[in-house]
């Protein structure tokens, strides 16, 4: 299993919308260039709700080969892919690209996890 680096490369807010439904500003959560480091465990600070719309991103590329993701008319750089959370009015759009660095053994041999 690899890590992956993940990196918010956009931002965006529909001020029509936010007017309308009272949403009163930008993601509080994550600004342009913030960078994170992920394999199947959400990193420290990462909003839930955009770890929920791009988690099983992360887990494909840190488990799976090229040849079993979908290219060609989704991404033309193996390895990376482009997701965004799900919030319509403030979107935050992020870059994973899956690292040659192995990910953690993030549990013991008990199978739980490490806490220490």
């Amino acid at each position: 299993m690899k890590k992956c680096r993940i990196e918010v490369i956009k931002t965006t807010f529909d001020e029509e919308l936010a007017g309308e439904y009272g949403v009163t500003g930008p993601c509080p959560a994550h600004r342009v260039g913030q960078v994170y480091y992920a394999d199947f465990a959400k990193p420290e600070g990462f909003c839930d709700e955009a770890w929920k719309a791009i988690y099983q991103y992360v887990f494909a590329l840190s488990h799976m080969d090229d040849s079993t993701l979908l290219y060609g008319d989704w991404i033309q750089v193996p390895g990376v892919s482009i997701n965004s959370c799900n919030d319509g009015i403030r979107t935050v759009v992020f870059r994973i690209t899956r690292l040659d660095e192995e990910a953690e053994d993030l549990y013991t041999a008990e199978g739980r996890p490490d806490r220490s």
